[in-house]
């Protein structure tokens, strides 16, 4: 593959983006590619945005997403895509997990949720998925494996190996956890959205 793949994954803090971006990035290393990661934890730990960039291809060299230049935007909170519309162009595929994490002004009544604007936006992407992957996680064992169920979804348009996502996984993720993270990642990828 020449082409480097630049994925940009984004939610809120306590999703498990961060993890979901090394297990993405171990995985792409063992498939053999060179691969680069930069991330961006902001208030995570209260609630705040959280993106991660991971590139990997024969040679990467910047870890950095230009503007325009996703190639899988991975949302794992229904709002959170419209922050970095920068970064996609017409060939951007969207992954978006239809879960709602309500902004303080809509939680207090002061707001309106944007499902308008949400659906008007994912007409720029070339292939749009949007489903419930906290559900697809909790049929697996945990809610909390959501940000696998995710995995599982952006793995059906890479070429990285079952072998290589277990393997990610097992360094990844604790080993009382593995089963019930690989349940999750198999659901997303046999998900029909």
């Amino acid at each position: 593959m020449n082409k480097t793949i630049s994925v940009l994954m984004v939610g809120v803090g306590g999703q498990g983006i961060v993890l979901a971006g090394n297990v993405l990035c171990s995985a792409a290393m063992y498939a053999g590619y060179d691969v680069k990661k930069s991330e961006i934890h902001g208030m995570a730990q209260r609630g705040g945005s959280v993106v991660s960039h991971v590139r990997f291809g024969e040679k990467v060299f910047s870890p950095v997403i230009p503007q325009g230049g996703a190639d899988y935007l991975i949302s794992f909170e229904r709002i959170e895509y419209l922050r970095y519309l920068s970064y996609v162009s017409q060939n951007t595929t969207l992954i978006l997990n239809s879960r709602r994490i309500l902004p303080p002004g809509v939680a207090m009544g002061t707001q309106s949720y944007p499902d308008e604007i949400i659906e008007r936006e994912k007409s720029r992407f070339a292939t749009g998925v949007e489903f419930d992957a906290d559900d697809l996680a909790l049929q697996a064992g945990n809610a909390k494996a959501a940000s696998s169920v995710m995995l599982g979804k952006l793995a059906e348009f890479l070429d990285i190996s079952a072998e290589a996502w277990m393997k990610a996984m097992q360094d990844n993720i604790p080993a009382k956890l593995i089963e019930v993270n690989d349940k999750a990642f198999k659901k997303g990828l046999a998900h029909k959205a």
